[in-house]
């Protein structure tokens, strides 16, 4: 089946919608990139009814489209909703429905998850939502698994996420799966964030802010681990390196990046392979050396837990098509 180089996105504003939780996704699927090799999304901002809305920064937007524009959308975003919880109406709701049942992809942003749920699209679901309402939302909606610690859930053909700049990271991960690596790195240069994280890392630091002396003693340490993927490493070594003792290493590591050092080093070889992949010719034994599994068997098993396609498949699909802009979903 023939697949259209141009994605429909349909992104639902509303009144009193946070303008920046508005601006994630047109930031990542808006602009037109198609110089940089970033693929071209139609865009489409689509509130219940077109016309102004107002905004909680104190202005108004004007939104050209309605709900009907979700009918052609292959993916749909909800970027936020309302903190009081109230619960959203009825037409956005079938209309979610609708787009669901025909195949469109339904992502909830922050906020944006308790209308999936309130829809019904995450019963029996894992999904996440910012973490100062996510007592509520499991009171509210027990049908769902939530995973109120992590940045974002991707469940197929569903994905939720966090707060704030965790939106980011789940528009991010959503061209990387869909479009490739490759894609997702350049939008990230582009709007100057990091490229990948994780959904399973901690959506916030208990040590918001490290001390200096932690800060300085751990980012050479991992801009040294990032040039040198490829070499097995245990804790003593990085601990040592850092300066640290082995407990200290471990507690400071994860107050400084949200994850354990085994699940920053496999996040860190998992994007490695997929650059490789996408831009090398080598063989899959040798990609796997090069970014440290050791063996095609373990980057076959890790690659295809993480992304749901093997290495080879990966390759085939985003070698050649990511400039064109073609995509493996839908």
């Amino acid at each position: 089946m023939r697949r259209e180089s141009i994605t429909t996105i349909a992104v639902v504003a509303f009144d009193g919608i946070s303008p920046f939780h508005l601006s994630v996704p047109c930031m990542v699927f808006g602009e037109d990139r198609t110089e940089t090799g970033i693929p071209r999304f139609r865009l489409l901002v689509c509130g219940i009814e077109p016309g102004p809305l107002q905004t909680n920064a104190g202005f108004a937007l004007m939104v050209p489209h309605g709900l009907q524009a979700l009918r052609r959308a292959q993916i749909v975003i909800v970027p936020s909703w309302r903190d009081d919880e109230a619960p959203a109406p009825p037409t956005l709701i079938r209309a979610l429905q609708a787009a669901h049942r025909r195949g469109a992809l339904v992502v909830g942003l922050c906020l944006g998850a308790f209308v999936l749920a309130q829809a019904g699209l995450l019963d029996g679901r894992p999904a996440t939502t910012h973490w100062h309402l996510a007592e509520a939302f499991a009171k509210q909606y027990p049908k769902v698994v939530l995973q109120p610690e992590v940045l974002y859930v991707d469940d197929d053909d569903v994905l939720t996420s966090a707060g704030t700049a965790a939106g980011i990271d789940c528009c991010l991960h959503l061209l990387r799966v869909r479009y490739g690596a490759e894609a997702a790195n350049r939008a990230a240069r582009r709007m100057v964030v990091a490229p990948h994280r994780q959904g399973g890392q901690a959506q916030y630091i208990p040590q918001l802010i490290p001390a200096a002396a932690e800060h300085d003693r751990l980012a050479p340490l991992l801009e040294w681990l990032r040039r040198h993927l490829h070499r097995p490493h245990s804790l003593d070594e990085l601990a040592g390196r850092a300066l640290m003792s082995r407990r200290t290493f471990t507690r400071r590591f994860r107050d400084s990046t949200g994850t354990t050092v085994g699940q920053w080093l496999q996040s860190q070889r998992l994007a490695l392979a997929q650059r490789l992949l996408e831009t090398t010719n080598k063989p899959v034994e040798r990609v796997a050396t090069d970014a440290g599994f050791g063996s095609a068997v373990s980057l076959r098993n890790k690659f295809s837990a993480a992304y749901k396609i093997s290495p080879s498949a990966y390759r085939r699909q985003f070698s050649q098509t990511t400039a064109a802009g073609q995509a493996r979903w839908p």
